[in-house]
């Protein structure tokens, strides 16, 4: 293996000030509630306003000022999106009175959680899809309370309305003008104004990634996102100015953001190098995009096709494109990705927001122990259990045993009962 672009180390941004700032604004938020989001709304975002909850005339007029193609160009993506969540719901099946001894009948349902929160951030950009993306999969799975949260345009005391027309196509019951690890602690604990949620997902910034944390266990949530990464493996052959495209697309995320390109062929490596050059001249965010590649780009030549996949399951990336003339194979020996991006017309892009597969997915390494946002985000598989007295006769004695031997007479008496 040899780099012929190397990274500068991309060292974990977590420290111990963070924690402690994060912490202490938890405790401000469940000892305070309203005051300390508004207070933190107004330090973060210059956002003064006191009802935090987006009424519906503030959605009605967001329409009126968001391009309607754009609008279509949402729906059409909302679909797709829907139609790959409820495919995906259908495939997570119940399990009926499965006997696994006479008597004893075993299954699970699956059942959704009661409310979730959706953080969809604002940043540089609005982030408008990533309202389509977390929703659309909390409404299919069939939570009853959808909320959403996102931080006020700078220097505005409202929320992107291309945000809001996103968040009501995509079926968010409530929307609050709320954004930071504030928000997140507010619906972890509750406010006046803003009721508790089983489940919060979404991405954002350190802030709330380490608020997410903190918070996890008195709320459920998806995971902890990182930096953006694309991973593409390519042999000889490879069309380098769609790999220059992809890199340059994920690079322009942020200044965090990661491309790494791993190839069997030096003349193809080369030749990436040159168009991101020339890609860059043209690019409209070629600021941050350029910075990013030159920062946190990566271009790996290794010996073999089993070397890359070996490298990209090491790296574990969330985005994994595969430019490789036998697919099977490859999918067969990659097994750590957020999501796959199959062939050279496969963009990372399509994905990111038409596609119908979810771009809200595990960074830095994540993908080594989870797969990405999806319904079953939303879901949980509850076992149950009936046992006639038939199943007690054929179960009962072995229970009490089990139980004597771990010295734990009352289990043990609470089976014997039940025998004749």
């Amino acid at each position: 293996m040899e780099f012929l672009k190397k990274s500068v180390c991309r060292c974990s941004d977590k420290s111990d000030s963070l924690e402690t700032d994060i912490k202490n604004m938890i405790k401000d938020v469940k000892e305070n509630g309203d005051k300390a989001l508004l207070r933190y709304n107004i330090q973060f975002d210059g956002n003064d306003r006191e009802t935090f909850l987006v009424s519906a005339e503030e959605i009605k007029s967001a329409y009126s000022r968001v391009d309607k193609e754009l609008i279509e160009h949402m729906k059409e993506a909302a679909v797709n999106i829907a139609k790959f969540a409820q495919m995906q719901k259908e495939s997570i099946q119940p399990v009926d009175d499965f006997e696994t001894s006479p008597g004893v009948l075993l299954g699970h349902k699956i059942l959704p959680v009661n409310s979730c929160c959706c953080y969809v951030p604002g940043g540089g950009y609005p982030l408008y899809s990533t309202a389509l993306m977390l929703a659309i999969p909390a409404r299919t799975s069939g939570v009853r309370r959808i909320a959403a949260c996102s931080p006020a345009m700078k220097g505005t005391n409202g929320i992107a309305p291309v945000t809001l027309v996103a968040m009501d196509i995509a079926g968010v019951s409530e929307i609050y003008c709320l954004g930071g690890a504030h928000a997140v602690a507010a619906f972890a604990y509750g406010t006046e104004q803003v009721k508790p949620v089983d489940v919060i997902v979404g991405p954002g910034n350190r802030y709330v990634t380490e608020a997410k944390r903190q918070c996890y266990g008195q709320v459920g949530i998806d995971f902890l996102a990182g930096p953006s990464e694309v991973l593409i493996i390519s042999e000889e052959g490879g069309n380098a100015r769609y790999i220059a495209a992809d890199l340059l697309a994920q690079s322009e995320h942020d200044y965090n953001a990661k491309g790494i390109l791993v190839t069997t062929s030096l003349k193809l490596a080369e030749d990436v190098l040159k168009e991101v050059k020339l890609q860059l001249e043209e690019l409209e965010t070629k600021e941050v995009a350029g910075k990013s590649w030159e920062n946190n780009g990566e271009i790996i030549l290794v010996s073999s096709l089993d070397e890359a996949f070996d490298v990209s399951n090491d790296y574990a990336p969330e985005h994994l494109e595969i430019h490789v003339k036998d697919e099977e194979y490859a999918m067969s020996m990659l097994h750590n990705y957020g999501s796959l991006f199959i062939g050279e017309n496969a963009a990372e892009v399509f994905g990111d927001y038409i596609s119908g597969t979810n771009h809200t997915l595990p960074t830095v390494r994540a993908s080594r122990y989870t797969g990405g946002l999806y319904v079953g985000t939303f879901l949980k598989v509850c076992s149950y259990q009936r046992i006639s007295k038939k199943g007690v006769d054929s179960i009962g004695r072995t229970a009490v045993e089990l139980a004597l031997g771990e010295g734990l007479h009352g289990h043990a008496n609470a089976a014997r009962v039940r025998l004749n």
